[in-house]
């Protein structure tokens, strides 16, 4: 599946309406944008979201960044992928991960004592799972949401790639030494139209404490090299790392960064104030970008 060099990662279309939502995603496909990715957390039904907006476009592809394993038994996870992949052309990218503590013990009440022999066996049941209906043409691909070493190795021996999430460059020249070549690096980029220092870091700063909050990003960046006081503190340069701010030549620059250190495709989020829909935004990068 080709998702492109440069893709859209996106969390704010789950507080619109759906009929709005099938307007957006059609001007995001009419801009060239290739590919969306799509998160789950406390919002709507991934697979569900993702046959809204499929079915509202022609080539635009969607992506889930990610699916939460906890969520769904792995016969269901395997059934849904095929069902969406056969409706729509083999347009949806499957990302899968094991989310985070606090969202598995703390809010779906679900153990999380072993995530990554969790996710072992679940894509063992994946792929014995049985499935009797009409399917794609060929497997649809899954990706794994990994950050450490032992996720990241597991994403290229057993799946197509790795989606790292709230990562800087650094961290992709790791991942792509761990993967090898061929697996398909998929990681996200935060970015903010904004000039102003204070301004950019301030936005910056919102969207990222609730990151900081959560143990698998804050233990990544103590491998990264960040120290408690960073975290704590949300120095300038944590900031200025996870999030690319200031005009289209510095977000330009942050994705080269990120394919010169062995990216395949960079999924761009844009902040806004308050989660606003970054319509104008998107045109303006898709312009620049694509």
């Amino acid at each position: 599946m080709d998702i492109g060099r440069i893709g859209l990662w996106q969390g704010v279309l789950d507080q619109q309406p759906s009929s709005q939502v099938r307007e957006v995603v059609a001007e995001l496909e009419e801009m060239g944008w290739p590919t969306m990715w799509i998160p789950e957390a406390v919002g709507r039904d991934p697979f569900v979201s993702a046959s809204v907006m499929l079915g509202a476009t022609s080539t635009l592809k969607i992506a889930t960044g990610i699916v939460q394993v906890h969520a769904r038994h792995p016969m269901t996870t395997a059934a849904a992928q095929k069902t969406v992949a056969e409706a729509f052309d083999n347009r949806f990218l499957l990302g899968i991960g094991v989310s985070h503590g606090p969202f598995i013990e703390g809010i779906r009440k679900l153990d999380y004592s072993k995530p990554y022999s969790y996710m072992v066996d679940y894509l063992d049941a994946m792929e014995g799972a049985m499935y009797m209906a009409a399917g794609p043409d060929e497997d649809p691909p899954v990706v794994l949401a990994a950050l450490g070493p032992k996720m990241l190795a597991l994403a290229a021996e057993r799946t197509a790639g790795a989606h790292p999430y709230f990562v800087p460059p650094e961290h992709t020249v790791i991942a792509r030494e761990i993967m090898g070549p061929d697996a398909l690096l998929a990681p996200e980029q935060k970015v903010c139209l904004e000039t102003d220092a204070e301004a950019a870091r301030a936005l910056a700063r919102e969207n990222m404490a609730m990151y900081l909050g959560l143990p698998n990003y804050v233990n990544n960046l103590y491998r990264l090299g960040f120290t408690e006081e960073d975290v704590a503190s949300q120095s300038d340069r944590l900031v200025d790392a996870i999030v690319a701010w200031g005009d289209l030549d510095n977000i330009r620059a942050r994705i080269q960064a990120h394919h010169d250190a062995g990216a395949d495709h960079v999924a761009v989020q844009v902040l806004t104030p308050r989660g606003e829909l970054p319509l104008a935004q998107w045109r303006t990068l898709a312009d620049a970008l694509l």
